[in-house]
């Protein structure tokens, strides 16, 4: 009754809006563009044009987000060169070149920063959020932290999400249904409540039956392992009183469901999608967002800007761990999570030779796991059936202080030099107790680690001529260390140590056949430095353990896109080949046979303490590949658009030990998406859509012995009127 209410409620909304707004809607032009437009980067807190940028990055728009159908983190992995994302439970872990997050952990920092807004959000959790009325996505390769916030060593994301604007009223409203009863409704108003100052407020509202069926079982939570249902609201305010004071103030509230975490064991016979569960299925994220962005411009054309972030949430999961209908193995886990941020800029203006960006920033993050919520359950053994629950309460407080800066300075008319430097200090803290309760057994954790480092950039630009651009760079990376949390029946908790890398790059973008084609060619070199792994304890796999691998790791490959637009005909490709290799680093696989002990660094002390050097790194594929191509055909009353994208990811590892028998094998997918467009040019728009048009069966990610699906076949219509 609620969702169809819901349905009838969203549909009417989108025919009083038509209605409403069909006569004030001015025709667009249906003059087709026979090139491309301007491609523009502004990660690195100025605009500059992607083509004059020397870094290796990836730019889409919101439309073109909507087109190749990336509704969130985990599907932007199929529009861009270089990314996996992996959804295995409490978040996605995003990879860029094989490097980011493996585990959904506090205790890890990530490889990958996303930035919403500006403000770097939270690094452990909370990675559904869904995209909806976006303004663009820029995604940037390699280490990042000469003229951002946090530190990188994979990549960094910056999500910019539309700005309210004193242009006058306008907004959009967009109705979807699609296969597994998939209702999604989203919008968006501007309005200028003045000559400074304007509202811009907007939602998304989405429901989706489960991909799953439950063949044996009954979830005690009674719903469907795997229902989706999410909601969004964001409200932003923008006051420019004079044109060198800008104030911009973002809030965003989420709310999303997934149903539980559904898995299958590794060595499940009964298909991807079939369940055997007897366990809760809940897995809520709740999120608040707010960015307070301000900026002002002196008169010397240097301009100040302050970013601060504020952001909490809570996590809850309650799902079946094994698997199976039979075994009582179940997870609880709530956490909360709140994240303070400040970060200053001093931007210079780049109208000389010189120009430079000095910024400071200051994070305060403090996870904090409420007594009685969290809550594991398992065998004593695998040779001991006695049932226990292993607890965990306490808090795991962060801070990260850093200053850094870059100058460039134009050598003469083509060349250009680059040079920048970052200081940062993280501290990591974990006050936590973990127990057994059946047994009256308790371990403590009250440690504390700090750490400091710099890091820095040289680079070399070369301006060929008005369509051709060199780069060439060396820079430095570094993930913080931390500290591994209580494991009761394991290994006592211990630091590890922060991650560094070098990364060398070259790159050439050009622009030729008179702006009809862009290109991008680069290639880069890595070399990681006490490189941090994540190993399942042996004893409660479970649980995982931060480790540093002894010898230098490498990660090495080359990248190719490309865009074009020949009048009515565009297309997109991008391209990634990558080799990884780890250090020595020798370890236990916990899913197998334990005998004596293993040091990580130093060599086995036991017949089954192994030597992963030479593996590849987990989820970092040899070859990713995305096209895309689109025509646009005049009829009658608009504009018809056929759209496909195909991309293909090869092969890759669930872990470090890279063992086929045990199922770490990751079989290649190749996903095709399709869209057919119809704009009217007076502000309504028809979509049908369906993603993996094959329904290829693939999975996704492994994690503690159990393999997480990505998801099947889906389509659908979307009607959208702007106005």
């Amino acid at each position: 009754m609620g969702r169809s209410l819901w349905i009838s409620t969203s549909v009417a909304a989108l025919l009083w809006c038509g209605v409403a707004h069909a006569q004030d809607a001015a025709p667009q032009s249906q003059e087709q563009v026979s090139t491309l437009g301007e491609v523009v980067v502004t990660a690195e807190r100025r605009t500059t044009n992607l083509q004059e940028t020397p870094i290796a990055a990836s730019v889409l728009t919101g439309e073109q987000l909507q087109n190749k159908g990336v509704i969130n983190i985990e599907t932007l992995q199929f529009s861009m060169p270089s990314v996996t994302v992996q959804n295995s439970g409490q978040g996605n872990s995003f990879n860029v070149r094989g490097i980011g997050k493996t585990e959904n952990s506090s205790s890890i920092g990530v490889g990958v920063i996303t930035y919403r807004d500006g403000v770097a959000v939270f690094p452990a959790y909370f990675q559904n959020e869904p995209f909806y009325d976006i303004q663009s996505l820029e995604l940037l390769r390699g280490p990042q932290g000469t003229f951002a916030g946090q530190n990188a060593t994979g990549g960094a994301v910056f999500i910019t999400q539309r700005n309210p604007d004193l242009s006058g009223v306008n907004g959009y409203i967009t109705g979807q249904y699609g296969s597994y009863d998939n209702v999604r409704l989203q919008g968006a108003v501007n309005v200028p409540l003045g000559d400074t100052f304007a509202m811009r407020l907007a939602f998304n509202r989405e429901e989706r039956d489960s991909f799953y069926e439950v063949i044996q079982g009954t979830p005690t939570t009674g719903n469907t392992p795997g229902e989706y249902e999410s909601e969004s609201y964001r409200a932003s305010f923008l006051w420019e009183p004079t044109e060198a004071l800008r104030v911009l103030w973002k809030n965003d509230y989420s709310r999303v469901d997934l149903g539980g975490y559904p898995t299958t064991p590794l060595a499940g016979r009964d298909g991807l999608f079939n369940l055997r569960w007897n366990g809760p299925a809940l897995a809520q994220d709740e999120t608040f967002r707010s960015v307070l962005n301000i900026s002002y411009a002196f008169d010397n054309g240097i301009t100040l800007r302050s970013v601060t972030g504020y952001q909490d949430g809570t996590t809850a999961v309650r799902a079946d761990l094994d698997g199976t209908a039979t075994l009582p193995f179940e997870s609880r886990i709530k956490a909360d999570q709140r994240l303070w941020s400040q970060e200053f800029n001093l931007i210079s203006p780049d109208t000389g030779r010189l120009s430079w960006i000095l910024g400071a920033y200051y994070q305060d993050d403090l996870i904090t796991f409420p007594p009685g919520q969290f809550s594991t359950s398992q065998y004593l053994s695998p040779t001991v059936p006695l049932l226990i629950h292993i607890t965990l309460q306490g808090e795991n407080p962060k801070t990260t202080t850093a200053a850094f800066g870059q100058i460039s300075y134009d050598l003469t008319d083509s060349l250009e030099l680059q040079v920048g430097a970052r200081y940062s200090r993280s501290t990591v803290e974990n006050d936590a107790i973990s127990a057994i309760p059946e047994a009256g057994l308790s371990i403590a954790q009250n440690d504390r680690v700090e750490e400091d480092k710099i890091t820095g950039k040289v680079a070399l630009n070369w301006t060929l001529d008005d369509d051709n651009f060199l780069y060439g760079f060396v820079a430095t990376g570094y993930k913080a260390g931390g500290l591994n949390g209580p494991n009761i029946l394991g290994a006592p908790p211990g630091p590890f140590e922060g991650e560094e890398v070098t990364d060398i790059e070259l790159g050439w973008k050009s622009t030729m056949l008179d702006g009809r084609v862009r290109t991008q060619l680069g290639a880069y070199y890595n070399i990681y430095k006490n490189f941090q792994v994540i190993v399942g304890d042996p004893v409660v796999p479970t649980i995982t353990t931060i480790s540093n691998v002894a010898g230098d790791t490498y990660l090495y490959g080359l990248e190719a896109s490309a865009q074009g637009r020949f009048g009515a005909l565009g297309f997109d490709f991008g391209l990634s080949l990558s080799k990884s290799e780890l250090g020595d680093f020798f370890a236990i696989d916990p899913r197998g046979a334990m005998a004596g002990g293993c040091n990580g660094q130093s060599g086995p002390a036991g017949p089954t303490c192994i030597n992963v050097g030479g593996n590849p790194q987990t989820y970092a594929p040899e070859m990713t590949l995305s096209a895309g191509v689109e025509y646009d055909f005049a009829v009658a009353g608009g504009t018809l658009t056929p759209r496909v994208d195909f991309s293909h990811i090869s092969e890759t590892w669930g872990t470090i030990f890279a063992n086929e028998a045990r199922g770490d094998h990751l079989d290649a997918r190749s996903i095709v998406n399709a869209q057919l467009t119809w704009d009217s040019g007076t502000g309504w728009m028809a979509q049908a859509y369906g993603t993996n048009l094959t329904d290829e069966e693939y999975i996704g990610a492994v994690k503690s012995g159990q393999r997480y699906a990505g998801p099947p076949r889906q389509y659908g219509v979307r009607l959208t009127r702007t106005f």
